[in-house]
């Protein structure tokens, strides 16, 4: 009897542990027609690689759906948060990705606006139902990582995020053409990283 007692509880934490590994995912299954929108500035334009090479065609490729590339080179938050309900009406998204806020830390704003601003694009987004996931952008620095705001929205709001990408793209001479901007390569490999995470969330 106590044999079997201990052999109860040796397995207890394993079998406790085992829901964990089976979350359920936190997007819904993306159709073969849905339409993907990707929202931001030039790091969603593409600025840096040639024509058709931003991280929203290569995701087209990967993925098979449609994506619209949204992305206004130099916007900062607040006209990205003016600008997204047309772009909202026009496109009609099932997902929307969201990668914003880099020229507000580059021109040093206020970050508490600027997570404001994020914050009433997620809502936006959220309020046409559609899902929406965050690309995070890193500090300029010697040792890049993403700004704190991504990661609080992401807890704060139960949002994906794709929050190593970037910062580990700009930090290799072989995937930027500048200090702030990936080159082809690097879009390609920002456009893996998101659709990794797309497929591990059950969008894909």
């Amino acid at each position: 009897m106590l044999k079997k007692i201990v052999l109860v509880l040796l397995a207890l934490p394993f079998s406790l542990a085992v829901p964990a590994c089976h979350r359920a995912p936190a997007l819904p299954a993306l159709g073969d027609d849905a339409v993907i929108l990707a929202f931001g500035n030039s790091l969603t334009r593409g600025t840096g690689a040639g024509r058709g090479s931003g991280y929203p065609e290569v995701l087209a490729k990967l993925s098979g759906r449609v994506v619209v590339n949204a992305g206004v080179p130099g916007e900062e938050s607040d006209a990205g948060l003016a600008r997204l309900p047309t772009v909202l009406d026009e496109v009609a998204p099932d997902l929307v990705i969201l990668a914003h806020g880099g020229n507000d830390i580059l021109r040093h704003r206020d970050p508490a606006r600027t997570q404001a601003n994020l914050r009433g694009m997620i809502r936006l987004v959220r309020d046409r139902g559609a899902a929406v996931v965050l690309i995070g952008v890193p500090k300029p620095g010697i040792f890049l990582a993403v700004h704190p705001m991504y990661k609080e929205l992401a807890e704060e709001l139960d949002v994906p995020i794709q929050d190593e990408a970037l910062a580990d793209i700009l930090a290799d001479r072989a995937l930027k053409s500048d200090q702030v901007h990936p080159n082809a390569a690097g879009y390609r490999r920002l456009a893996d990283a998101v659709h990794r995470l797309l497929v591990e969330e059950g969008a894909l």
